[in-house]
This record gives C-alpha cells, structure tokens and sequence, in this order.
C-alpha cells in the first residue's frame, strides 16, 4: 500500500482524524456548491450539481453534530488534566485557558440540548440553545487567538533575548542543544500563527451564524464554505505534524 494511502486510512481510523477529515469535505462541498449555485438559472445543469453539494454538506455536518454527542467525557479530561493552570509560568496565558476550557466545556452540552429538541427527543425551542452554542463557540475561538496572540508575545521575547546572547542580528554561532532549542521557539510561533489563523476563520463563520444584524451575519454560502475550508486545512497540517513529531 503507498504512502499517501496509508496515511490517509490511519486518518480515518482515529475519531480525531475522521472527524478533520469530513468537516474538511463538508466546507469544501459548501465552497463549491456555494459557487456554482450563484449562477443562477443561466447555467441549470451547474446549479443542480452545486444545490446537491451543498445537501451532501448539509448532511456532513449533521454527522458531525451527532458525533459531538459523545465529546463532553473527552473535553471534561481535558479540562480536568489542565486544571488551573498551575504548569504555566504567565497567568495571563493560564486564566485564558481556563475561560476557553470552560467555554468549550459548556459548549456540548448547550448544543447537545439544541440537537434533541430539533429531533422532537424533547420538548424545548431549540433556537435559543443553538444560539447560546453560537456564542460559547465564539468566545472559545476569541479566548483562544488572544491566548495565541500573547504566547507568540511571550515566544518572540525570548527569541530576541537569545539573539542578543549570542551577539544580536541573528548571525551567530549557537552550540548544539542551544541550536535545538532556538529552532523550537521558531516552530512554536509557526504553531501559534496557524492556530490563530484557523480560529481566525472560524470565529468569522460563528458570527455568521449569529442573528441577522449582529456585526457580519449572513455570509453567503461560498464563503462560510472558503473559510471553513481554509479552517479545516490548517487544522489537518497540524495534526500531520503532531503525529509526526510523536513519531
């Protein structure tokens, strides 16, 4: 079996994998079909293909909504593992992770409400939980660029206190373990761009998804795809490069 074959069936056998895997094909099917739909009646053949990319969407991204239901253990460890924050030497860094675990904790279960009550499992109006889901997914994403944001902070001032070590501007000579170290700092504030980058794009599709009104509600469907899309892509490369480091 090749390579890219192999890789891509470990992807599908992890829960984490499949579920990057298909909200990537579910955000891009919403980019296409989004774009072949706006031609209209001009072209009918083009826009029945991309009315049903955008129900094979829709239907991906029910998938994924039933799968979260069994996300709260997973999430509640997680939080539970990080605590407080006592391992972190910057408290700003510490209390935003705590208020973005939370955010996410509270997330599940206000989603998991919503999705019953569409199913008729119970009796509820389900607009105002899919809203306050909304908005606890958008918060979780601010939560998490600021958190990003000050990390990078943190990581260029020790750059820039090593290169002055080592004789400023860049160009010097580092000892091997120094060397190793200096190029982690560089790959951290790589991890922490793409993190923001990807919460970045997302926060945009939550306030897309907000009341009609509130700031930039309403994109079209092409554009939630795009973002959704460069989203996801993201977030595979850096499972693609955590896996490989764990190797």
């Amino acid at each position: 079996m090749q390579p890219s074959v192999e890789s891509l069936v470990r992807l599908l056998e992890s829960h984490r994998g499949r579920d990057k895997l298909i909200r990537t094909v579910c955000f891009g099917s919403q980019l296409v079909g989004g774009l072949l739909s706006r031609r209209g009646q001009a072209d009918a053949p083009w826009q029945k293909v991309g009315n049903s990319l955008l129900l094979f969407s829709a239907q991906l991204s029910r998938c994924r909504t039933t799968l979260r239901l069994f996300d709260d253990l997973p999430m509640l460890a997680h939080s539970h593992s990080y605590g407080w924050g006592g391992g972190e030497r910057d408290a700003a860094v510490r209390w935003l992770s705590v208020l973005n675990n939370l955010a996410d904790q509270l997330y599940y279960p206000c989603e998991h409400l919503a999705w019953a009550a569409d199913a008729q499992l119970i009796r509820l109006e389900s607009d105002r939980w899919w809203l306050l889901s909304t908005v606890l997914w958008g918060a979780s994403l601010l939560l998490g660029i600021l958190r990003s944001l000050r990390v990078l902070m943190l990581l260029k001032k020790k750059v820039k206190e090593r290169e002055r070590a080592g004789g400023g501007g860049g160009r010097y000579f580092l000892s091997g373990s120094v060397a190793t170290r200096h190029a982690q700092l560089r790959r951290q504030m790589r991890a922490e761009v793409l993190s923001s980058l990807r919460s970045t794009a997302d926060l945009g599709n939550a306030i897309h998804w907000m009341p009609p009104g509130f700031l930039w509600a309403g994109f079209p469907s092409w554009l939630v795809g795009l973002m959704g899309t460069i989203s996801s892509l993201i977030a595979l490369i850096q499972m693609c490069h955590a896996d490989q480091a764990g190797d």
